[in-house]
């Protein structure tokens, strides 16, 4: 070693994805499993034989509405600080004005919209100056962008997906964390019986 010179020692940078099982939060983990010094803690309610393959923490039954759920996940993170938080789990479920479900609307409001902003609330404690949460929203979520109709519950979520990005935004910025919203496209996934117009690979990249 040359004299005088000095050794930088870089900690491990955590990463923590939710709904990361399969489509673009299991490509989340790929990606990130393949960068140098990425840790990955892969929530899911059940994973699935692509994410243990990865070697990735997994904490398994953890349900994103529950809030019960969330408090136990973030005890059993002990001291963990997190860099990034990708909250990506979701559903969708088809419907239109003839047929409106009440039940179906109730669920992708609470999943899509409520999960996220459960999860943050919950994780406060690992995340630092410096971390990065990304929200996986959809343009459907888009009132000026809606020139087809339909899709009420799937639409209305990530409408409040987006209203409650912007306020967690504004909440955290005094803490030193940044806030993204992200549309990722058209995805062909499970979610969307793998019709679209990009894979999750070019999504997540």
């Amino acid at each position: 070693m040359p004299p005088n010179s000095a050794l930088v020692y870089l900690r491990p940078m955590n990463a923590l994805v939710t709904g990361s099982n399969r489509g673009i939060g299991l490509e989340f983990c790929k990606q990130l499993s393949q960068e140098d010094g990425y840790k990955i803690t892969a929530v899911c309610r059940q994973s699935s034989t692509e994410l243990k393959s990865l070697g990735c923490q997994i904490e398994e039954n953890i349900d994103v509405t529950n809030p019960q759920a969330l408090q136990k996940l973030s005890e059993k993170l002990g001291a963990t600080q997190y860099d990034l938080l990708v909250l990506n789990a979701g559903i969708f479920l088809q419907d239109e004005i003839t047929a409106i479900s009440k039940p179906e609307i109730e669920k992708q409001l609470l999943v899509n919209a409520v999960g996220p902003v459960l999860c943050v609330s919950a994780l406060l404690p690992h995340l630092r100056k410096g971390t990065k949460i990304a929200l996986i929203t959809s343009r459907m979520g888009s009132i000026a962008d809606n020139n087809s109709g339909g899709y009420y519950g799937y639409r209305m979520s990530k409408a409040a997906l987006n209203a409650a990005g912007v306020s967690m935004a504004h909440d955290l910025r005094s803490k030193g964390i940044s806030v993204v919203i992200l549309h990722p496209g058209y995805v062909k996934t499970d979610m969307t019986d793998h019709r679209g117009e990009i894979t999750p690979t070019q999504a997540v990249t």
